[in-house]
Order: C-alpha cells, then sequence, then structure tokens
C-alpha cells in the first residue's frame, strides 16, 4: 500500500510540476491566462515592491534550504527517503503558485522592441528559453531530478542509488546550464516593463546567490572530481577553449543545475 502511494505522489507532484511551469511560462510572456506579470500598478509602488519581492525571496529560501542536506537529512526523519524529492518539487510548486497568484504589477516600461526583425529574435529567445529548461533536465536525469524514478524505485522494491553523471552537450560548455535558460527565459522579452524587471532581477539574484551554496555540497560529495570539473567549465559562460571531457561522478539529484 506505502509503494503504491509512494508512485502516486510522485506522479502528482510531477504532474503539478508540468501544469505550473507552463502556467509560469504564460505568466511571464503575457498570454493565455488572465493574470498575468504586467498590469498597471493598483496602490502604493512601495508595498508592491515589498510583496514582490517577499514572494521572490520565499522561493529563493524554500527553493535553496531545501536542496542542503542538512535539511533532506532532517526532513528524512519525517517522512520516506523515496518520497523526499518529490515534497521538494511539491513545495517549490506551491511557492510558485503563491507568487503567481500573488504578484503585485508595477506598471512603467524600461524598454519597448517594436521593430522587426529584433522584437521576433527576442521572442525567439523568450520560446529557448522556456523549452531549454526541460531539454537540459533530459540530458542528466529528467525522473530522477523530479522524484518519480526515487518511487518507481520504491513501488518496486528496489533500493535507490545514484546515476552516474555524464557531460553531455550543454553541461561540457557551463556547469549550470538549467541556471542558464532561466535567465534567458527571464530576461528575453521585446517589452520590459518594470514588474518584469523586478521580477527577472530577483530570480537572477537568486540563482547567483544559490550557484556557491550548490557548489559547496558538490564539492563535499565528489571532492576533486567536481574541482576538476569546475576548473574545466564555466558556471554560466564558456571558458575560451575549454570544454570538459564527457565523463564525470557527479550526483544526478544533488546537481541540480
Amino acid at each position: 500500500m506505502a509503494r503504491t502511494f509512494f508512485l502516486l505522489y510522485g506522479l502528482f507532484s510531477y504532474l503539478i510540476f508540468l501544469g505550473v511551469y507552463a502556467w509560469m511560462a504564460c505568466f511571464v510572456g503575457n498570454f493565455i491566462v488572465p493574470v498575468t506579470l504586467d498590469g498597471p500598478r493598483e496602490g502604493s509602488l512601495a508595498v508592491a515592491l515589498a510583496v514582490d519581492l517577499g514572494l521572490v525571496l520565499l522561493f529563493g529560501v524554500q527553493h535553496s534550504v531545501m536542496a542542503r542536506p542538512w535539511f533532506k537529512h532532517w526532513l528524512t526523519r519525517y517522512i520516506p527517503h523515496a518520497i523526499e524529492r518529490s515534497t521538494y518539487v511539491l513545495a517549490s510548486c506551491v511557492c510558485v503558485i503563491l507568487l503567481l497568484l500573488l504578484w503585485q504589477p508595477i506598471g512603467g516600461s524600461v524598454w519597448d522592441v517594436q521593430a522587426q526583425p529584433w522584437r521576433g529574435i527576442l521572442w525567439g529567445l523568450f520560446a529557448l528559453g522556456w523549452l531549454a529548461v526541460p531539454v537540459v533536465t533530459l540530458m542528466l536525469s529528467h525522473f530522477d531530478l523530479f522524484g518519480l524514478r526515487q518511487t518507481w524505485l520504491a513501488f518496486r522494491g528496489k533500493p535507490y542509488h545514484f546515476l552516474t553523471f555524464r557531460t553531455p552537450l550543454a553541461y561540457r560548455l557551463v556547469r549550470h546550464p538549467i541556471y542558464v535558460a532561466w535567465i534567458v527565459a527571464f530576461w528575453a522579452t521585446p517589452t520590459m516593463s518594470v514588474s518584469h524587471l523586478v521580477f527577472a532581477a530577483g530570480l537572477t539574484v537568486y540563482i547567483l546567490l544559490a550557484i556557491p551554496l550548490e557548489e559547496r555540497d558538490l564539492i563535499t560529495y565528489h571532492g576533486e572530481a567536481y574541482i576538476a570539473y569546475r576548473k574545466q567549465v564555466g558556471a554560466l559562460l564558456p571558458m575560451p577553449g575549454r570544454i570538459a571531457k564527457p565523463t564525470g561522478a557527479v550526483d544526478t539529484a544533488a546537481q541540480q543545475a
């Protein structure tokens, strides 16, 4: 009975993620969904900024703290290891839902590109960023990253084991291609409002703060193997003339970006 629950819980968390991810893309792109990132400000600028930055902070704290080994160790004292990753995914989705529902538009315009082909190019980069995030996860282990592999192994009564990390494609060029994709998705827009600027800047700051925390954990896990990889490959930008060899031994669950 517990095994079936784990599998259903993992599937539920994953389906919620897919829905929230699509919702977030529409929210940022200002299409399809009724409430979007941009719009005229209603009420105080100070209040809107405080709410918006608070929502970004909530997501950042949850997303980073729950990924730390000490928190995982504490959490798995109360829930089974098999659903720890799915719980992380579900909690992240809840924080994003709160951000999407409670975001306060600020109004204003930073840039508005109307001329072609530049407007089309920016929309193309926007689409590329949002499509690249799931594509990059498939280069490692998409289902491990989102907790489905853990719950499937538990359902089959098999122990979980970490997957050997490869350095394919994007991971041979930069250490955190998922973060690169997120940054492109946040910043590539033909119309940048003040609301969008706060959103993109806030989440970019989170990414820059998260990278050293994640890499500290990876060095703890893998020692010289990850130190050597870090010397070969830039975090967000390729190092001129350097491409990592397509080998390695990095824990895919820990390497979230």
